[in-house]
């Protein structure tokens, strides 16, 4: 069903790109989750000659997740990184049924060079096989572990910037809430790109954007897959949905971007406002005509460009400091 709403346009480059994607991109139900994880790709993937350009090493670790159960961590730093640099805790998106922890660090990586930061991401496990509280509990497991293990990853504890897009931005929102309530590790600051942070499916901007790249049907998919029956009523948690916090005082320095044209601008907005009424200073960014994930499908475009500008700069006044 197509959205009677008027809508902000595309920008034209932007939907040159979508026209270009077309039915390229894979469908999404409830029955297809599977199928739509086997067909999702990294459209910046982190090769090895990627990593060698860049002067940046890998490593991968098994570490206790939620409940202590094993998940993956990948570990990237310059060649040459000795010392305790400042950290990136990477939560990867996919709307919290797809997507691996590889997704998203290309674009990372002049981060790691420019500031001899060190990167760490994880493999969250996915709904629905693993429904909330999993997601977010895996998340906050492996912060917990980063910062009890920061000397032998080469990181200052106390120079952890948690940073997600979509799915992985609600979940590093979500993290930034337990460890302020569970007094846990404190964070330097919280990237969260196009962040998908409110199961109530009831913004203006999730009415308008049934086309694009992550559309509301795909949400509910999404949403459903992690919350269940839960989903849109008063039992959710805001760790799950962060957009449902009342209270956001005492929480990291945050960076918010999204698109005018996506279905999630205005929960990033709205999460962005509870942030300065709570006294937490927060830049956001709300791109014309950008579509969600448009700067990782189209970063040589103009727009995508200034976004990426506007990131880099933020990230390096809270991995300078």
């Amino acid at each position: 069903m197509t959205s009677s709403r008027p809508r902000p346009p595309f920008d034209p480059e932007l939907s040159a790109v979508l026209a270009v994607l077309g039915d390229q991109l894979p469908d999404l139900t409830p029955e297809t989750i599977r199928s739509f994880r086997a067909q999702a790709v990294n459209p910046m993937p982190l090769t090895e000659q990627l990593l060698g350009e860049h002067g940046v090493t890998r490593r991968d670790l098994a570490v206790p997740g939620f409940l202590g159960d094993d998940m993956l961590m990948t570990v990237l730093a310059r060649a040459d990184h000795i010392g305790s640099g400042p950290a990136i805790y990477h939560l990867h998106g996919g709307g919290m049924i797809a997507g691996d922890r590889l997704l998203g660090l290309a674009p990372m990586l002049p981060w790691i060079v420019e500031h001899d930061a060190v990167l760490v991401s994880v493999e969250y496990r996915l709904a629905p096989e693993f429904p909330d509280p999993y997601p977010v509990e895996d998340c906050y497991a492996g912060l917990l572990w980063i910062a009890a293990n920061a000397r032998q990853l080469g990181l200052d504890p106390d120079r952890i910037v948690v940073a997600g897009a979509s799915a992985g931005g609600g979940l590093a929102a979500g993290i930034a809430l337990l460890a302020r309530d569970r007094g846990g590790p404190p964070l330097a600051g919280q990237l969260l790109l196009c962040p998908m942070l409110d199961d109530r499916d009831q913004s203006v901007s999730t009415e308008q954007y049934d086309t694009g790249t992550w559309v509301r049907a795909h949400n509910r998919v999404g949403w459903q897959a992690l919350l269940g029956e839960r989903r849109g009523t008063g039992t959710v948690s805001p760790y799950a949905a962060p957009a449902r916090e009342t209270d956001l005082t005492g929480l990291p320095p945050a960076f918010i971007d999204c698109g005018s044209a996506e279905l999630f601008r205005d929960e990033a907005v709205g999460y962005a406002s509870g942030l300065w009424a709570a006294g937490v200073q927060c830049e956001l960014h709300v791109w014309a005509g950008g579509f969600h994930g448009f700067d990782l499908l189209a970063p040589h475009t103009a727009v995508s460009q200034a976004a990426i500008a506007a990131r880099d700069s933020w990230v390096t006044r809270h991995l300078a400091t």
